[in-house]
Order: structure tokens, then sequence, then C-alpha cells
């Protein structure tokens, strides 16, 4: 018995001002493994009730938060057992400040991440633009979000993306979306034929929805052609390069046909003899 008490008040020097006993050590051990118990009946009896939805956005947060936790719970622990925590911290100042430089962007990411779980900002399977490049997000993690192209290349953006750059959500507003191609046609010619042949165009392709019906806008008088655009509804804008080479390929054959012309840039050069 006597034996365990020495082991158990073994003092370990950590410095002239800081030492711990293996008491204490075993204790805040203890302490954390029921805090861990506790950790989990508590995820546990909240994610029962919980939309299988919002699991995913509680377990990242929650995977956040416990780790505070932990660390509250060790420093109370720590110090009812006498430890002087003022002055480990005073020892380990300068490498705390240099931690605590080297994990901004880490903390940047994971405060985004939880405002993105909180506030629903995007949504897995969203169709988002950031930075010029296009994907659907696929997986919202604390640090990160993970997007697939159109052609299946992966995007890893950082969560502080969010709160720095401006992000274009494609499908907040519901998964259709207006698109729309444009065409120049040569002047004299008519403008309500060549109307009726974009409309065609558009609902001739088997993507473009009936309602709203496709739109034709008389944009311009450009310099060297009759500007139109051809407005139309898809419900996967994802994918909306496709229909729109469809419907460009379709505008080139109907104009064909009725022998319209999409005219080229010209310029009259005047060479002056001097």
């Amino acid at each position: 018995m006597q034996n365990i008490r020495e082991f158990l008040n073994y003092d370990i020097r950590l410095s002239d001002s800081v030492h711990i006993t293996v008491q204490t050590i075993l204790i805040v051990v203890l302490v954390l493994i029921i805090t861990g118990f506790v950790l989990k009946f508590f995820k546990k009896l909240v994610t029962r009730k919980l939309p299988e939805t919002d699991k995913p956005k509680f377990n990242s947060v929650f995977s956040f938060a416990k780790y505070f936790i932990y660390l509250f719970v060790v420093l109370i622990t720590m110090q009812n057992m006498g430890l002087q925590l003022t002055a480990i911290l005073t020892a380990s100042a300068a490498l705390l400040v240099g931690v605590g430089l080297a994990l901004q962007t880490l903390f940047q990411d994971i405060i985004s991440g939880i405002f993105i779980l909180i506030d629903q900002t995007v949504h897995v399977g969203d169709i988002i633009e950031i930075d010029g490049k296009v994907g659907r997000i696929e997986e919202i993690k604390l640090r990160t979000t993970r997007a697939v192209t159109i052609d299946n290349k992966v995007l890893v953006i950082p969560n502080h993306k969010y709160l720095t750059a401006i992000i274009h959500n494609w499908t907040e507003n519901g998964i259709e979306t207006r698109e729309s191609i444009t065409v120049g046609v040569a002047y004299g010619t008519d403008i309500e034929l060549v109307k009726k042949l974009l409309i065609e165009a558009a609902n001739t392709h088997p993507k473009v929805l009936e309602v709203p019906e496709p739109l034709v806008l008389f944009t311009n008088f450009g310099d060297s052609a009759l500007e139109f655009r051809l407005i139309f509804t898809l419900n996967n804008s994802f994918e909306a390069a496709i229909p729109k080479s469809d419907i460009r390929f379709k505008v080139n054959s109907l104009f064909k046909e009725n022998n319209i012309q999409i005219p080229f840039p010209q310029r009259d050069v005047h060479i002056v003899n001097k």
C-alpha cells in the first residue's frame, strides 16, 4: 500500500515552477473517459430526434465543439487538483502564439464551416460558381467543402472562401434555371422568321421545359449583324452546356434550310495614295 501511495504521489517536474503527480495524471485521464461517455450519450440523445438531413450538420459541429469541452474539463480538473495553470501558460506563451498564428487559417475554415451548416448558405446538391469554377456540392465538412465539376474533377474548397469570395448559387431558387444563347443574322433578314426558328430550335430539345415558354429578345443593332438572344428554361443547369450546344447545332441547321446568313465581322479598308 505504501508503494502505491509513493507511486501516486511521485512528482514529475516539468520546470522549477511546474510539477505534476502521477495521481493528477490518472484523475485527468479518468475524467476524460467519463466526459467521453457523457458526450457520446448526449450525442445519441440529440441525434435520435433530429431529421436525417440535419444529423450530418450536428455531427460536424459537435465534433468541433467536443475538443473545446475536453480542454475545458482538463483545465478545470487540473486547477482543482492544485496544479498552477498560470505557470504553465506563462511558460508556453511563446509557443501558443506561434501555434495560434499557424492555425489562423484553419480556424477561419472551421468557423466558416459552422456558419455554413447553421445558416444553410449552401446545401449538398447545390450547384455553385466560385472563382470561375462551377461544381455540384457533394459533401460539406467542417473545414472544407467538396464539389464535383461537370468533367468529374473534384474541387476542394476551403470554407473561409465563403466569407472572402463572391459565390453564385445556381440552385438557391430551385433546380430550374434560365439559360440563353446569342446569335447574329445579316441585315435585311426577316426578323419574324428568325424569331420563329429560334423558338422552334428550343422547343425541339427534350430538356427544354415548356413552361415558361422560350423567349427571343432582339438585343442590339450590331456592327455587322442584328443580334438576338434565345432564352429557355432547363431543370439541370449543371449540364446546361450540352443542351445549349445542341440548340446551337439546331439553329445553324434551321438557318441554312431557310437561307438565313450568320455574318462575320467585316471592315472596309480605304487605302489613300499620297
